[in-house]
């Protein structure tokens, strides 16, 4: 493989293209645990016939570990909301349509979502009784086997030339409830400033799923103490928000 285009740079990994492969290479702050789990997921999402690039191969790269997947010629619909904004509620529903047939989905070789939940919550800056709180509520609430994306937001969705969506970046999935998903997707919206389109998007969630509004925003404070590990400290603030709406 020829690491030679360069299609994106990101976090600690550099995604290239090389005809009708795409590499992502991963930095040293990978291990080889972390890429083999990441191409599991993808392989398994791959098997249960979701649209999703398929994997050809890993391998190590000068000392880097890589995943080489099938290139898809296209564009997120992240770029396709900024081209179109009138559509925006068009891929929306799109979206939505996507995460739910994710969630017809079982898989039980994935690692469990209330596991990487807890752990998250363990590793937060929040004292030791509310983790301990949260770890309890976490236990109570029902444990399921749907895939869940752990990271489906318009960036990882692309649409190739011929008009089929594939779902990328398979690193965060898991197997759990899927209304702790559509949450994160609404979190992520919310921290980058789009709050309506969040509030769009869990209402369609609930009224395509027919999950009961109230237990959706169970996950909420949940899922936004999982969160606040990984977000930057001005984010931080508005998943305290939801945090403090814990009801233990």
């Amino acid at each position: 493989m020829k690491l030679e285009k360069v299609i994106l740079k990101k976090d600690n990994k550099t995604i290239y293209r090389d005809g009708d492969f795409k590499i992502k290479v991963f930095d040293e702050s990978h291990t080889k645990a972390d890429v083999l789990n990441e191409a599991l997921n993808q392989a398994c999402a791959e098997e249960t016939g979701l649209n999703v690039p398929a994997i050809v191969d890993v391998e190590c790269i000068d000392g880097k570990w890589a995943i080489v997947s099938e290139y898809i010629k296209g564009k997120t619909f992240e770029q396709l909301m900024e081209e179109n904004p009138e559509k925006t509620d068009e891929y929306l529903e799109k979206m939505v349509d996507l995460h739910l047939e994710i969630f017809s989905k079982p898989c039980r070789i994935m690692n469990r979502l209330h596991d990487k939940l807890s752990l998250k919550i363990m590793q937060s800056e929040l004292d030791a009784i509310t983790r301990f709180d949260f770890h309890r509520k976490i236990v109570e609430m029902p444990n399921r086997s749907k895939i869940c994306h752990g990271d489906f937001t318009p960036s990882n969705l692309t649409m190739a030339e011929d008009g089929k969506v594939y779902i990328i970046d398979w690193s965060h999935a898991a197997q759990g409830n899927a209304p702790a998903d559509v949450v994160k997707t609404c979190l992520y919206m919310r921290l980058s400033g789009k709050r309506d389109m969040a509030d769009k998007y869990v209402k369609l969630f609930i009224e395509k799923s027919g999950q009961p509004q109230d237990y959706v925003y169970k996950w909420f404070p949940i899922v936004a103490a999982a969160m606040s590990v990984d977000v930057k400290e001005n984010e931080k603030a508005m998943l305290l928000e939801w945090i403090e709406k814990a009801d233990f």
